[in-house]
């Protein structure tokens, strides 16, 4: 019997024999998406190829299919269809806001972050730290819950999977994709194309796989208020009223659709073969993804309106990565794959934005030049090299093992500056001869770190009857964290280049355990239950702040992190869940349904240094998320599927947490505040205690999906129907949000249809998303105690990211 035919026969018994897993290499189990009966997908979640039926974790999938009938282009859109995941969409400048279950306890942001450490995701048997588009994807498995005993990254919610398609050595492949469409609030029409092509370079052993394609995605975010020269023109001519006239046009300008999106992306593999029992991937991607502005608006400040920013410079961003991996598998006489991954990341981030605010809000009198601005540039470049070598076990019986090693590392150089145009000029006996200082340089710094992390893992399983199985697994890890920096402020007399000073650092290190159990049991072939018990954890790691000088000069601006603020430490889950999946009706009807309880400790949060209040991150208090999850596939009639989600997620402190909060001490007011000249007088900032009970912000309580499809054959392909709506609960801003000046950001329900015909060799489609146009706003930056005039200036912290307006368009597909 040939492999191939093995394989079909295999996935056909995971179909229809419950507890039954098929022991084949890594590589040609993420080629295996879908069973023999078209119904089943193969997830590799625990490693090795079952039915999600078959699997005793929470795992959920998308396959091909989904993804391209849902139009799921990255990691932002996933989580209107897995249970337990919130993703704030906060635009092209960032990954977004990815929060598992509950696991957040930082303010929301406007701009999201780069990636998110609490989960692992992966692209194959890669780790990924930057949102790769989903091009020529297999399907997606998300697996909630610790996964430390199976992968190579700690995980301390979950992890979530791209299996790529993979190269094939028997036939010539290749596929094209394109889509337009227009965008409400928007200019200009957005498009996307793809295209895949797949070569055989020697039939049976060498083949080449490369997808690529370009997004154009317009933006509908303007920004009025533009500055038309910086130290020259007035940002506010009109006093705190929106500008207009000859006010308005001798000093600002607009631009339009900003949050653009201009992204070019490819992945190219290169599979060499001698025999199916071993094979090496050689992998290279890179994507770049380039914007003017943030996907948010300023809540009405300066009468600006739902799509309107108020900030007085365009904020781009350039972002790009480089992507480098090989990949082994092979087996050792039929006891065991070893696979082998090797992986380098290279990600460069280039950025701008208005700094006015921040400026203004250290009391230097900088308000007296009446033509003051400021903006500040980062540019951040990480570093990674992983490898994980990992054993699965092939030899049958009763017990299966998988056994790992890990090594991680990660080198971060972040350099930042501040700007203020004009400023030295307009006071050169204060702020220094502008010759000197030509940029205007206000302040900058740099940080370097390194992380080393090391893992050994592994896990067994011991099937006890045909329907029982119990698995045991444990993770030993230790990582050493290293940081150094300098800062210089270049108005007070300062050199320029913070690269002048001899930087101030610091060093930490930690290691531990972690562990799983998990059972499950068929009651019938159709009907099985499971439960897990794991621990999960999270590295700790530099903070991206200069660290002070020593001692820290009195009575001179410093925005800097003392030695207690330099590093953060570790946080742990203990995770306990139970859960059932059935196949009921001759399989009309496949239901899942979880409930999980998870204690969180030592929980990394955001909060302030004491010098500059620059965001950070520190341990503190211990939280629990508790909830259920269900999903279900409903097919009443055999052209006609209708499939839904609900997740409930209680997720909130168990214990105060002192000083953690920080607010205004008067809301809105910028008057004078406590200094070495007048003690008597209100501090500027207060910092506020986190409270038991208080509910962990940027995750919706509530969220879920309703959706149906009804296909009907049409000449030599099927023609099919798509709606599907999805519902994001009320989420809070921040800790204490009620009294800490937070929001409470209303939920909201989105709706998206499709109709496409499509057959073996083309395909076309009509969609919409957000069909009724629904305004919705997703995060918030800053707090409401941020809000009001600053010595005359309109203060233009606070901001609210808004999900994208209504879209529509066509996409046409053609394979050969």
């Amino acid at each position: 019997m040939t492999y191939r035919e093995k394989l079909r026969v295999g996935l056909l018994s995971a179909t229809i024999f419950t507890g039954t897993t098929l022991a084949m290499p890594a590589l040609a189990q993420e080629a295996a998406a879908v069973s023999e009966d078209g119904d089943a997908i193969v997830v590799t979640g625990t490693r090795r190829a079952t039915t999600i039926m078959d699997t005793p974790i929470n795992i959920s999938a998308l396959g091909a299919e989904e993804l391209k009938r849902q139009r799921v282009d990255d990691v932002r859109d996933l989580a209107d269809f897995t249970p337990g995941l919130t993703i704030s969409d906060t635009g092209p400048r960032s990954t977004g806001t990815i929060i598992m279950r509950g696991l957040s306890a930082s303010d929301t942001d406007s701009n999201g972050g780069t990636y998110d450490d609490a989960l692992g995701i992966y692209l194959g048997e890669v780790p990924l730290y930057y949102d790769f588009k989903l091009l020529d994807i297999a399907r997606v498995e998300t697996l909630l819950g610790p996964q430390g005993t199976l992968y190579g990254l700690g995980t301390l919610a979950g992890a979530i999977r791209y299996i790529p398609n993979r190269p094939n050595v028997d036939a010539f492949e290749s596929e094209a994709h394109g889509r337009l469409y227009t965008k409400s609030h928007a200019t200009d029409l957005g498009y996307q194309v793809d295209g895949m092509i797949n070569i055989p370079l020697v039939r049976d052993h060498i083949a080449f796989r490369s997808s690529t394609g370009y997004y154009y995605d317009p933006g509908f975010i303007d920004a009025p208020l533009l500055i038309n020269e910086p130290g020259v023109s007035n940002p506010q001519p009109n006093g705190t009223s929106r500008p207009t006239g000859d006010a308005y046009y001798a000093n600002l300008h607009k631009a339009e659709d900003l949050n653009f999106e201009k992204t070019f992306t490819t992945r190219n593999q290169l599979l060499l073969q001698t025999t199916e029992d071993l094979k090496v991937i050689f992998t290279y991607a890179f994507q770049r993804t380039k914007s003017d502005g943030a996907q948010s608006n300023s809540a009405g400040i300066l009468g600006t309106g739902r799509y309107e920013s108020a900030t007085r410079y365009k904020e781009p961003v350039n972002r790009r990565a480089h992507l480098a991996s090989m990949e082994i598998d092979a087996n050792i006489a039929d006891i065991a794959d070893l696979v082998s991954t090797t992986a380098y990341t290279n990600v460069r981030s280039r950025s701008r934005g208005d700094n006015t605010d921040l400026l203004l809000d250290l009391d230097y009198d900088y308000e007296l030049f009446p033509n003051f601005s400021s903006w500040n540039e980062t540019d951040n470049r990480r570093k990674q090299f992983n490898q994980e070598i990992r054993l699965v076990s092939t030899h049958g019986g009763p017990f299966s093992w998988v056994l790992g090693g890990f090594y991680n590392e990660q080198k971060l150089h972040s350099d930042y500056a501040e700007h203020t145009p004009g400023l030295s000029a307009f006071d050169p006996d204060y702020y220094g001869d502008p010759a000197a200082n030509p940029e205007d340089l206000e302040y900058v710094s740099y940080v370097k770190s390194k992380i080393t992390e090391k893992a050994i893992f592994g896990e067994g399983t011991f099937r006890v009857t045909p329907e029982w199985q119990v698995t045991g697994g444990a993770r030993y890890f230790k990582y050493t964290s290293q940081i150094e920096g300098a800062l210089v402020l270049p108005l007070l007399g300062d050199p320029l280049s913070p690269y002048d000073l001899d930087p101030a650092g610091g060093r930490a290190k930690q290691d531990g355990w972690v562990w799983k159990f998990n059972t499950s049991y068929n009651i019938t072939p159709d009907v099985m239950i499971y439960g897990t018990y794991s621990k999960g954890y999270r590295i700790g790691g530099p903070n991206r702040v200069a660290p002070c000088p020593n001692p820290v000069p009195a009575d001179q601006q410093n925005a800097c992190a003392l030695p207690n603020e330099v590093q953060f430490g570790p946080d742990k889950t203990k995770n306990a869940e139970i859960g059932i999946r059935t196949q009921l009706f001759d399989r009309k009807l496949t239901f899942n349904f979880n409930v999980y309880h998870i204690k969180w400790e030592g929980i990394q949060v955001d909060s302030a240094t004491f010098y500059g209040v620059t965001g950070i991150t520190v341990n503190g208090g211990s939280a629990k998320s508790q909830g259920f999850e269900t999903s279900f596939q409903f097919k009443p009639v055999p052209n006609l599927s209708i499939q839904g989600t609900y997740s409930y997620t209680d997720a909130k402190l168990t214990e105060d947490v002192d000083g953690i909060v920080t607010i205004r001490t008067i809301p809105n007011y910028y008057g004078p505040y406590r200094s070495r000249a007048n003690p008597n007088l209100p501090p500027k900032f207060t910092q506020l205690d986190a409270l038991d009970g208080d509910r962990l912000p940027g995750s919706a309580k509530n969220s879920g999906s309703l959706g149906a499809t009804y296909t009907m054959p049409m000449t030599d392909g099927d023609l099919s129907f798509n709606w599907t709506a999805t519902y994001r609960g009320n989420v809070v801003s921040r800790l204490g949000w009620d009294r800490a000046y937070g929001d409470k950001i209303p939920g909201y329900v989105m709706h998206r249809a499709t109709i496409a015909y499509e057959n073996d060799k083309f395909g076309v489609s009509l969609f919409a998303n957000n069909i009724f146009d629904k305004y919705a706003v997703v995060s918030v930056g800053q707090d409401r105690s941020r809000i009001g005039v600053n010595d005359g200036v309109a203060v233009r912290y606070y901001r609210q990211t808004v999900a994208t307006p209504r879209v529509v368009g066509v996409e046409a597909r053609i394979k050969y």
